[in-house]
């Protein structure tokens, strides 16, 4: 067994700013203490500044993956944006299946839920084969309830106020982005 003991199956959910910074920040102090961690974002294409440092880091220890084709899903998703987001899922199977990291992170994945990229049943499956000893980590707005039942740990952060709604800025490098 991992020295994470048992490992455990973690949300971070809501409207507020801050989920995928609260897996950012897990990822830090995961690697920190010597684990491998392997960090996959849906829907976004390319990685946001904190990934800079991290991505200097060995594959064996932090692995990044983006399956997202970098635009806002409006609407029915095209068959790319759903082939993308399939290609993570096996990807994370992949990763889990091998168990070659002690936590994995799923970044986005609840909003490619509600983007109709895939369904929760797919997430409940990666939770079903889940080996003991890795965390598994999901992210985004709107968590469904059977996923969250499923979950040991499940955070909610909640939008109180944003200077992006009462100052209409947008996001700042090393800030949001």
């Amino acid at each position: 067994m991992s020295s994470i003991g048992k490992g455990y199956i973690q949300i971070y959910t809501g409207d507020g700013k801050g989920k995928t910074t609260a897996s950012v920040g897990l990822c830090l102090r995961a690697l920190g203490a010597g684990l491998r961690v392997c960090y996959v974002q849906f829907i976004k294409g390319t990685p946001s500044s904190e990934f800079r440092l991290l991505l200097t880091l060995p594959e064996d220890q932090f692995c990044y993956r983006a399956f997202g084709l970098s635009h806002f899903i409006i609407g029915t998703p095209d068959p790319a944006d759903i082939q993308v987001a399939h290609e993570g899922l096996l990807f994370v199977g992949q990763r889990l299946e091998a168990r070659d990291y002690d936590v994995v992170i799923l970044d986005e994945s609840l909003g490619a839920v509600g983007a109709g990229l895939f369904t929760t049943c797919d997430l409940l499956n990666l939770c079903k084969c889940k080996p003991e000893g890795i965390e598994l980590v999901f992210t985004g707005r709107n968590a469904p309830e059977a996923l969250i039942e499923r979950a040991d740990l499940v955070s909610r952060i909640d939008a109180v106020k944003h200077y992006y709604e009462t100052q209409h800025l947008n996001a700042r490098k090393g800030i949001e982005s």
